[in-house]
C-alpha cells in the first residue's frame, strides 16, 4: 500500500505556498499539493464546494498512486481535510489541522466572505493582493510578503469568489472532532490573528489523544513564516504514523 503527505492549501493561495514542505519531504515519500478549483491554473468548476476539494485531493492522490496518507491542511485547507476525514476517511492514516478550526462562520462572518465575493467579481483580485488578509505576521520578511501578493494576484478572480462562498457555506465540523481514531497534530501560532490560538487550540482537547503545538512569534502561515519548525513537527508526526523516521 503506497503511502504519501497530502498537503492542502489556504485562501486565497495555491500549492506554491507548500514549497518549503514539498523540497523537504518528496525525497521522503510521495507528496501531493493539489490546487482547489481555479487556483494555481487548475480548472474553474461551477459552485464548488469544501467537499469539492476533497473529492479534488482525492483524485490527486490517486493520480500519483497513493493509496493512505497523512493529511495536512492549513486555515481553508484545514476544512477541506475535515471533509476529507468525513468522506474518504480510509485514505487517512493521520491527520495535521493548522492554523483552522473546526466551527463554521457566524452569520457575520459569512456575510463577510459573500461580500468579498461580491466585490472580487465586480473589481477583480488586485485589491485583495494590494491589502491581502493577515495571513502574516507583523515580523515576516518583506520577501514573503511579496510572494503573497503576487501569488494571491496571479489567481482568477472567479476562484477567490467561489472558494470565499464554499467557506461560507461549509458545515460545523465539532461534532465529527470526537470521532476521529487516527494520529492527529494540530498547530497554532502566537501570532496569528485571523485564527488565534484560542480558536484551534479546542480542536486538539476534543480530538482523542491529539498533539497540540505552539509555533511562537509568527503569524497565520505558519509553514512558510517558521518552516524548519513546521517541517520539524510535521516530521516527528510522520514518524508518529510510521510513514518516515525522524
Amino acid at each position: 500500500m503506497a503511502e504519501g503527505l497530502l498537503l492542502l492549501h489556504a485562501f486565497p493561495l495555491d500549492h506554491t505556498m507548500w514549497e518549503p514542505q514539498v523540497k523537504t519531504f518528496e525525497g521522503v515519500l510521495p507528496v501531493v499539493a493539489p490546487d482547489f478549483p481555479g487556483f494555481g491554473g487548475s480548472p474553474i468548476v461551477q459552485s464548488p464546494t469544501i467537499d469539492t476539494a476533497a473529492d479534488i485531493a482525492v483524485e490527486a492522490l490517486r493520480a500519483a498512486n497513493v493509496d493512505r496518507a497523512v493529511v495536512c491542511g492549513l486555515s481553508m485547507g484545514g476544512y477541506v481535510a475535515l471533509s476529507f476525514w468525513r468522506r474518504h476517511r480510509e485514505m487517512v492514516a493521520g491527520l495535521v489541522f493548522a492554523n483552522t478550526r473546526a466551527g463554521a462562520d457566524d452569520d457575520a462572518g459569512k456575510q463577510r466572505r459573500r461580500e468579498l465575493a461580491v466585490r472580487v467579481r465586480s473589481e477583480g483580485q488586485q485589491f485583495l493582493a494590494d491589502e491581502p488578509p493577515a495571513l502574516l505576521s507583523e515580523n515576516a520578511p518583506s520577501e514573503l510578503r511579496e510572494w503573497v501578493k503576487t501569488c494571491i494576484a496571479s489567481q482568477p478572480a472567479e476562484a477567490i469568489a467561489a472558494a470565499s462562498e464554499a467557506m461560507a457555506d461549509r458545515v460545523d465540523s465539532t461534532a465529527d472532532l470526537t470521532g476521529i481514531t487516527v494520529p492527529t497534530l494540530v498547530i497554532s501560532s502566537s501570532a496569528d490573528t485571523l485564527i488565534p490560538p484560542e480558536a484551534t487550540r479546542p480542536m486538539a482537547d476534543a480530538i482523542p489523544d491529539a498533539r497540540f503545538e505552539l509555533i511562537d512569534g509568527v503569524g497565520h502561515l505558519s509553514n512558510r513564516e517558521a518552516p524548519d519548525r513546521f517541517n520539524e513537527l510535521l516530521r516527528e508526526h510522520l514518524a508518529r504514523v510510521g510513514f518516515a523516521k525522524q
